[in-house]
């Protein structure tokens, strides 16, 4: 493999038993997990590899557990990674990681932060979120403008492919935006399992404190470009990315465009670091030559190593 982009995860990829294989088998990431648990002050560690899974999906345990599995991952290969980078870039959350693998964010602030990101998207005004399989963008825009123009809050909110978006809103907003969806010829409509309205209006609440978190730590440019959810354009200052991560929880997930620039850069291969493969299924939705591998397991790290992936 040559020049590739480093991917790491959002919210949703977290499962039990997430790391501890990964951990069991090397001592960088068992020590990575160690310092997260000495970072938050309890035993994050054991959540993730315990459970309960309740209480492992509620929001501010799920995103520091994804960002410290996928910076284990890119801990125990980063080696084999190095001048090979050309791009890092991370869904949602997963961009706070990306920074952290970046150098940007030291590993104990990054987990810091991402423990405050989720305590304040829990905190704000109740909202849901629902897949929509099928419609173009611009007829699921067309959708939630309609319900918007209705009174109620409703937007497209991730751009995962160009045949799935997540629309976030209101719960009403997004029940009728759905069935809207359906009747202008959607395959799906699937509600996901979030208790907020992410990426939406109704997280505007959490910008203050999420910037006040960003502004007390250091942040430096990244080591390579890290492509912004915000802009889908690559980032290498450091004031320019802390701006971007606070704008990120209002603004939508540019994760189709985001990808289809670093594919015009060049980038064929790419390395999903953490929980999950759910980004390396998007790449090929986004575009069918694009090449995915997922880290995440020991047999993974193995392959990686080998040259197979």
């Amino acid at each position: 493999m040559s020049d590739f982009a480093a991917l790491f995860p959002g919210q949703g990829s977290q499962h039990v038993g997430m790391g501890f294989e990964l951990a069991e088998v090397y001592p960088a990431a068992r020590e990575i997990f160690r310092q997260a648990d000495e970072t938050l002050g309890f035993a994050l560690s054991r959540l993730c590899w315990e459970g309960p899974e309740e209480e492992l999906k509620q929001t501010e345990n799920a995103q520091p557990a994804i960002l410290v599995h996928g910076f284990a991952a890119w801990t125990v290969v980063k080696s084999d990674l190095a001048g090979r980078v050309r791009f890092g870039a991370g869904h949602s959350l997963g961009e706070f990681t990306a920074y952290t693998a970046a150098g940007s964010l030291r590993f104990e602030d990054a987990v810091r932060l991402v423990r405050r990101r989720g305590e304040l998207m829990a905190a704000s005004r109740a909202g849901t979120m629902s897949a929509v399989v099928g419609l173009d963008s611009a007829v699921v825009e067309e959708v939630c403008a309609r319900v918007s123009g209705e009174g109620k809050v409703v937007v497209a909110a991730n751009y995962n492919s160009p045949q799935q978006i997540v629309i976030s809103g209101e719960v009403e907003a997004v029940e009728r935006a759905g069935a809207l969806a359906q009747e202008a010829g959607a395959k799906m409509v699937r509600a996901l399992p979030v208790s907020g309205a992410f990426h939406s209006p109704l997280m505007t609440d959490a910008e203050a404190g999420l910037r006040e978190a960003l502004e007390a730590v250091e942040f430096k440019d990244p080591e390579f470009p890290v492509v912004s959810n915000v802009t889908a354009e690559p980032v290498s200052d450091a004031d320019t990315a802390r701006s971007n991560l606070v704008s990120q929880l209002t603004a939508p997930v540019r994760w189709t465009e985001g990808v289809q620039r670093m594919a015009q850069e060049g980038i064929g291969e790419f390395v999903e670091l953490g929980p999950g493969k759910v980004l390396t299924g998007l790449l090929r939705r986004i575009d069918r030559s694009l090449a995915g591998a997922e880290i995440g397991q020991p047999e993974d790290v193995e392959r990686f190593s080998e040259g197979k992936s």
